[in-house]
C-alpha cells in the first residue's frame, strides 16, 4: 500500500544502489497471477500487486486516471457479500487481502482469494463510491513483472505460526519511480527489504534487517516487517516499520544497499500479543501523526514529534510498552485495513465480526 508522505521524496531514487537482477519488461496478456496479496498505487492508476506464492511483484495499468471527485464518501455494508456474489461464490468462501485507494481517482481495489489454502485463486476487485463492485479484467492488460530472488521455499518451517513463502511479501508502497517490498526471503537473515525501480527493469537482492525486540528481549532477523511508512526524519528518508508483537523501528533508506545487512533503531515497544496491521502517514492541525491499525489493540494514532530523538529500545521491556506514546481511538473498532482517501479522511475496512464494511472516516 502506498504509507507515504515525504518532503524530500526525490532523494530516494538518488539513495539506493544499482539493483542487480534482471526482470521481465512491460508486456500486454495475462499476468500469471499465483496469489494477490499486499497492494500499491503508483501514478496514473498503475497498480502493484504482491504475489507471494508466485514470488514476484506486478505493476498493472489500471487505466483509471480519474478525474478524483471532490467528495469520496463509502458507505458499503457487507462488502464481503457483495465481492463474492459479484465472484459468484459465497462470503464464506472468500478472503479480502488487502485494500488501496487510487488516488487518481478515489477508487477502491481489494485483493481477493477464492478458496483457501494452495487451491486459492487470485482476484483484484474495483469498488465504486455507490457499493458497485466490478472484477478487473486480468485477461489483457498492459503490465510488468519482477520475480524476487530468493524468496522462502514453498513449506518451509513456519516462521511465527506462518509458511514463511506467504511472507514473502507484506507490504509494497511506491516512490519517485522505486517500489519499496517488505517480506522474507530463503537467507539466513531472512526479513528484508527490496527497492524495484518502476519500470521494471531489476529486482535488487534486498537488504536484510536486523532489529532490538523489547518484548522477547533480544535481536531478531526472521519477523517480518507487518506494514511500513516512508517518512521524512530531520531531512532523512527513513522507513517506519511495525513487527508483531509490537515493535515500531526506523531504518534509514541510505542504509538500504543490496546485498548489505542493517540494524533498525526500536523506537517504540507498542504492547505484545498483537499484529499490525496496516499504517498511514498524514497530516492534522500541522502535525503529522502514524495511524496503525492492530489486530488485538485497536488503531493507534502516533505522534511524530518524538521519532528523530527517540532512544533506541535496547533492553527487554518488561512494561506493556515503551518509547513513543500512542493513543488508542476507540471510535475505530475492527478496523483490518485502511488507506489515505484525501488530506482529511481514510477510507477503512471495518470486520464487525459476523461481516466487513467498507467506510470513510474523519482522521482522528
Amino acid at each position: 500500500m502506498i504509507r507515504t508522505r515525504l518532503a524530500t521524496a526525490a532523494a530516494f531514487a538518488a539513495l539506493l544502489a544499482a539493483p542487480v537482477m534482471a526482470a521481465e519488461g512491460t508486456k500486454t496478456g495475462a499476468p500469471d497471477l499465483k496469489s494477490a496479496g499486499a497492494l500499491a498505487f503508483g501514478p496514473d492508476g498503475l497498480l502493484l500487486v504482491g504475489d507471494s506464492t508466485g514470488g514476484a511483484i506486478y505493476g498493472i495499468e489500471t487505466g483509471d486516471r480519474g478525474p478524483k471527485p471532490e467528495t469520496a464518501e463509502f458507505g458499503v455494508q457487507n462488502v464481503d457479500e457483495k465481492v463474492a456474489a459479484t465472484l459468484g461464490t459465497t462470503s464464506k468462501n472468500i478472503l479480502i487481502n488487502d485494500m488501496a485507494v487510487n488516488p487518481a481517482s478515489g477508487r477502491a481495489y481489494l485483493s481477493v482469494s477464492l478458496g483457501r489454502g494452495k487451491d486459492a485463486v487470485p482476484a483484484i476487485v474495483r469498488v465504486e463510491r455507490d457499493g458497485s463492485i466490478t472484477p478487473l479484467d486480468l485477461k489483457n492488460v498492459t503490465f510488468c513483472k519482477a520475480t524476487l530472488p530468493n524468496p522462502p521455499a514453498p513449506g518451509g518451517k513456519p516462521v511465527l505460526g506462518a509458511d514463511p513463502r506467504s511472507e514473502a511479501i507484506t507490504d509494497i508502497a511506491y516512490t519517485e519511480g522505486r517500489v519499496f517490498v517488505a517480506g522474507l526471503s530463503n537467507e539466513e537473515f531472512s526479513s528484508r527489504f527490496l527497492s524495484i525501480p518502476y519500470p521494471f527493469n531489476d529486482a535488487d537482492n534486498g537488504t536484510s534487517v536486523e532489529i532490538f525486540h523489547g518484548a522477547h528481549g533480544k535481536f531478531e532477523t526472521r519477523s517480518p516487517v507487518r506494514t511500513f511508512a516512508l517518512y521524512d526524519v530531520a531531512g532523512k528518508p527513513q522507513l517506519l516499520a511495525a513487527y508483531t508483537c509490537t515493535p515500531l523501528v526506523k531504518i534509514p533508506v541510505a542504509e538500504l544497499k543490496p546485498g548489505s545487512h542493517v540494524k533498525g533503531t526500536t523506537i517504540a515497544e507498542l504492547g505484545n500479543r498483537n499484529r499490525p496491521l496496516d499504517m498511514i502517514v498524514y497530516n492534522k492541525d500541522g502535525k503529522d501523526y502514524l495511524l496503525l491499525a492492530n489486530n488485538n489493540r485497536g488503531v493507534m494514532k502516533i505522534p511524530t514529534d518524538g521519532v528523530d530523538s527517540a532512544s533506541s529500545i535496547v533492553e527487554p521491556v518488561k512494561s506493556e510498552k515503551q518509547g513513543l506514546g500512542y493513543e488508542t481511538i476507540s471510535a475505530l473498532k475492527g478496523v483490518v485495513q485502511l488507506d489515505s482517501l484525501d488530506p482529511s479522511h481514510a477510507l477503512v475496512l471495518i470486520n464487525d465480526g459476523g461481516h466487513v464494511n467498507l467506510k470513510t472516516v474523519e482522521l482522528p
